[in-house]
């Protein structure tokens, strides 16, 4: 367990307060001042922790000395005696908790993601797979209050899809879902086998903290947009006027189609908004990759060739491989009611892995 030493927690305590200082200040520019609230805020989480260490800390001591002074009342002692084990049993707790609240912060943990979902090898199998991932996904943003909104879709000719991108809006959502990157292995029986043999199948996901324009600046000269007809099922007006949009990037060769809506223009913000969060993926991996070479040991490595979980019907089972944990409860998990166990148990292997390594 990482023990930060009191004078750190009280240099950080004074900063937390000199911040609250300055904000008091009524001559202080708005600007400052709104820079001064956010760093305020941030801060706060780790202050109010590390008071509580230092108080708790400083009452063990008192009840160590009062239980070891043999010229204290003897009830008294006695008292501090029965108190103390309690008390330090609690105390690793609040110091684990203080550094959970001091590790570096992921900055797009609080931005909504774009999903997408892509049927692997296993052909029919794979794109009904993707479909059901999707439902998975949705189910489970449902339940916790987030807003899913399917940016463009590809379905397949016997059910679930080719491909799927959809934005999912809420509190915390990047943070809880960018685990969910890499490829999901299904074996079962698929509807289409005669002879009742279980298949191999897969589904890559991917998931993106969602861009803003202030994240990335895309330069119009470096985007070719071509317009087309829209291909395949839609309906009236869909595929009888221009309103399909290709863009692509062209310092990095990324390519965004989007062809869902009747209108050119929602289609093209649409491509844009995918675009965007691509390119500040692409730039998230970079500084990742150069900061950690053993990241790929590491729970969210984001690769997306790693396969990452198996989802075993006949057996009813679900596998993360990348912290060795086995569920039986694959029917809850498909209906996204059992997925945030999965969800939280790779958040504390995270967790525990960046303490182990801040205690390094």
């Amino acid at each position: 367990m990482v023990h930060l030493p009191d004078q750190r927690l009280a240099q950080l305590i004074q900063r937390h307060e000199a911040l609250a200082s300055e904000m008091a200040n009524p001559a202080l520019e708005p600007s400052r001042f709104v820079s001064l609230s956010k760093d305020y805020a941030e801060l706060t989480p780790a202050a109010e922790a590390a008071r509580a260490v230092l108080a708790m800390r400083l009452e063990v001591a008192e009840l160590e000395a009062l239980a070891a002074d043999a010229g204290a009342d003897a009830e008294m002692r006695a008292l501090a005696a029965e108190e103390l084990p309690e008390l330090k049993a609690k105390l690793p707790e609040a110091e684990r908790n203080l550094a959970l609240k001091l590790l570096p912060k992921d900055s797009a943990d609080a931005k909504p993601a774009i999903l997408e979902i892509r049927a692997g090898t296993g052909g029919d199998e794979a794109a009904l797979f993707a479909g059901d991932l999707a439902r998975m996904y949705q189910r489970y943003a449902e339940l916790r209050g987030w807003r899913v909104e399917t940016l463009s879709a590809s379905p397949a000719e016997l059910g679930g899809f080719k491909e799927v991108v959809m934005g999912v809006n809420g509190e915390g959502v990047f943070a809880r879902l960018k685990f969910e990157s890499g490829v999901h292995r299904v074996q079962r029986v698929p509807a289409t086998e005669a002879q009742g043999r279980i298949h191999t199948s897969a589904a890559t996901v991917a998931v993106l903290p969602e861009a803003e324009e202030v994240d990335v600046q895309i330069d119009d000269k470096d985007l070719r947009i071509d317009v087309y007809r829209s291909s395949g099922p839609g309906g009236q007006s869909v595929n009888t006027t221009d309103s399909a949009v290709r863009i692509t990037h062209l310092p990095s060769g990324l390519v965004v189609i989007q062809q869902d809506e009747k209108s050119q223009h929602k289609n093209k913000a649409k491509a844009l908004k995918v675009l965007r969060s691509r390119l500040y993926d692409m730039e998230r991996e970079k500084l990742a990759s150069a900061r950690s070479a053993d990241r790929k040991a590491m729970v969210g490595s984001g690769d997306r060739s790693e396969r990452i979980r198996t989802y075993n019907y006949p057996q009813g089972r679900v596998t993360d491989h990348r912290i060795n944990l086995t569920l039986h409860r694959l029917p809850e998990i498909m209906e996204g009611t059992g997925l945030d166990e999965l969800v939280s148990a790779l958040i504390a292997e995270d967790e525990a892995e960046r303490l182990a390594a801040l205690d390094a």
